[in-house]
């Protein structure tokens, strides 16, 4: 597997690169987006981790947008010191899989990137997902059913559902879930509520709680 940073924080990057090169990885760094930019045209890889605030031309999200324009669906992490959920918005916007907020633990990238490259944002999914207890999901359609028949779902439900099923096999937390499904900030009972009313529409244990972490669904 091979991983482009954009990241212009030299220490950060090398301790990014040295750890990833250390868990299998190949890497390659670029301390502006210009380089950076070039390099997607002239070599293949599989993933990108994209600072934001970078000299050159494009900041990350600028080269990420142009970079889905023009077709390019490699799964992009964005990691950045922004916290305003304005910025959070636009970087899934942009086309990234994920957004990591500075400073974070190295053993936390490792997973994100795991998981991102597992899954590939759905990019590479196929239309229809099969799912445990039967189960099948309709990407494009965003339809769930059980054994042919629909299972009918709330807006909030589904996108629930699809930020499950982006992260199987991993557990969603509950900032997960106000980042990604509400986009704005949430209180933990809220969801509780809402998940749990996804969960008396499906079979039993299909979402697992998580006990003082979140909820997960098995591949």
């Amino acid at each position: 597997m091979k991983v482009l940073i954009l990241e212009d924080e030299s220490v950060l990057a090398l301790s990014m690169q040295e750890f990833l090169e250390e868990s299998g990885y190949e890497v390659i760094c670029f301390d502006n987006s210009n380089d950076a930019y070039d390099a997607i045209y002239e070599q293949a890889f599989d993933l990108y981790l994209l600072d934001v605030k970078v000299p050159g031309e494009k900041n990350g999200f600028e080269m990420l947008e142009l970079l889905r324009k023009d077709g390019n669906t490699t799964p992009a992490i964005f990691i950045t010191s922004l916290t305003d959920i304005e910025d959070l918005s636009r970087g899934y916007e942009c086309g990234a899989c994920d957004y990591i907020r500075k400073p974070f633990d190295l053993a936390e990238l490792k997973l994100r990137v795991e998981q991102v490259i597992k899954l590939h944002c759905f990019a590479t999914m196929d239309e229809t997902i099969t799912l445990p207890h039967g189960y099948r999901y309709d990407v494009k359609k965003m339809k769930l059913t059980l054994n042919g028949e629909s299972v009918q779902l709330a807006k909030t439900e589904t996108k629930i559902l699809e930020l499950l099923i982006k992260q199987r096999g991993g557990v969603v937390s509950c900032d997960m879930f106000w980042e990604e499904v509400w986009g704005e900030w949430v209180d933990s009972a809220n969801i509780r509520v809402q998940v749990g009313n996804l969960r008396k529409k499906l079979q039993k244990d299909f979402i697992k709680n998580v006990r003082g972490v979140g909820y997960s669904i098995d591949f």
